[in-house]
């Protein structure tokens, strides 16, 4: 039987469907996807799409916090735009919230994302 345990915090939008913020099994977690949702609020951020990319990142940080990690135990990082354009914006943003050696990474153009969202992600983070 595998041992897996659920993450959950506060600090991070609550699981709008059927699913959990992230899933710990072994040293792996798997972090749901996160949109810019405010986890007060859980209504999108206000502001550009250099917003939205900020909250999102955010958000992942606070489930790898509760997971025990920091963005930086990241090893596999999904990015989901509804406009390639965005993407120099997201490099921009990123490279505030990581150092080297960055994460293996996909940049994905979707029709469209919950709540009206621009970005999506979700991840792979090695835990501890």
């Amino acid at each position: 039987m595998t041992n897996k345990s659920i993450i959950q915090t506060e600090d991070a939008p609550k699981a709008i469907g059927t699913y959990s913020q992230a899933v710990k099994v072994g040293h792996t977690v798997y972090l749901s996807g996160q949109i810019p949702l405010v986890p007060e609020t859980m209504e999108l951020v206000g502001g550009d799409f250099a917003a939205q990319t900020k909250q999102v990142f955010d958000n992942l940080r606070a489930v790898c916090r509760a997971a025990g990690g920091d963005l930086k135990d990241i090893v596999k990082l999904n990015i989901y735009m509804t406009d390639l354009s965005n993407f120099a914006t997201v490099n921009e943003i990123m490279a505030t919230y990581f150092q080297e050696p960055f994460p293996a990474r996909a940049a994905i153009g979707v029709a469209a994302l919950p709540k009206g969202a621009e970005i999506e992600m979700d991840a792979v983070m090695a835990a501890s």
